[in-house]
Order: structure tokens, then C-alpha cells, then sequence
């Protein structure tokens, strides 16, 4: 028992003895500032700004392929980076959009192909994905599919 005790006591000593150093004296200047300035960066997002949120393709035929631009811009402070555009169902495609980061003040698109599946009013929408403060921003499609004429 007096071996564990002493066991004990000599482990407490030496923690309590080794931690002696003053923490505060280890920080380096050069440090703080930088992790300061990366501190001040990092709320700085870029904004995703549409030109329209929603497109309504209005009566369309069934099975009759339309498309539509959705232009956007960075309204930000940082670089925007689109990073995937995607849709609610594979009847409606978004493509042409750019993978390279936008600076800001700087404007781009990206085109929608739906291909008139549906019966009455159909809505789909687009969810574009990026380094925004949100990460989503969502774009809407929509149109009244009438049926294709019967062909005789």
C-alpha cells in the first residue's frame, strides 16, 4: 500500500512540477495577426443574385422540349464558386453553368431544359449549390402542360 501511495504521490508531483511554463509567453504576434485577418475574411461571402427566381413557360404541349437562362451575378465580397446545379427530377436538365470561381461584380448563367413531361401545371425546381452564407439558393420552373393532339 505505501508503494501506491507513493506511486501516486511522485506521478502528482511531476504533473504539477512539468506544467511550470507560462502559456502566455508562447504566443507568437505574427500569429495573432494573421488568424485575425483570416478571422475578418472568412465572413466575407459571396452573394448569389438572380435576375428572376422563377420562369413560367406558360401553355406548352406535352412532350414539346423548352428551355430557359437563368443569368445570375456575385453581389459579394469573395469569389463565387457554383460547385453543382441540381434539379427535382431528371424531366428538367440544368448545364452550361461555369465551375470557375466568379469575383465579384462579375455575372454568369446557366440554362435549364425541361422536357414537357407532366399533365396540367407543373412546377420543378433547380437547387444551386455554392459558397454562399446560405449554400442553396433554389430557382423555380414552372408551366401548364396541355396533352399532345391525337394523331390520326
Amino acid at each position: 500500500m505505501k508503494k501506491v501511495i507513493l506511486g501516486l504521490t511522485t506521478l502528482c508531483l511531476i504533473a504539477f512540477t512539468s506544467c511550470k511554463d507560462n502559456a502566455a509567453a508562447k504566443i507568437d504576434e505574427s500569429n495573432v495577426t494573421a488568424a485575425a485577418e483570416r478571422d475578418a475574411n472568412a465572413s466575407d461571402f459571396p452573394v448569389l443574385e438572380f435576375d428572376k427566381k422563377e420562369h413560367d413557360f406558360g401553355e406548352i404541349v406535352a412532350k414539346t422540349p423548352v428551355e430557359t437562362v437563368f443569368k445570375y451575378k456575385n453581389t459579394g465580397n469573395a469569389p463565387l464558386v457554383i460547385t453543382d446545379i441540381k434539379s427535382s427530377c431528371g424531366c428538367t436538365v440544368p448545364q452550361d453553368w461555369s465551375r470557375e470561381p466568379l469575383a465579384p461584380g462579375e455575372s454568369g448563367q446557366f440554362t435549364v431544359k425541361f422536357n414537357g413531361s407532366g399533365d396540367n401545371k407543373v412546377s420543378k425546381s433547380i437547387t444551386v449549390t455554392a459558397n454562399t452564407e446560405k449554400g442553396t439558393e433554389i430557382v423555380k420552373i414552372s408551366a401548364f402542360v396541355k396533352p399532345a393532339p391525337e394523331k390520326s
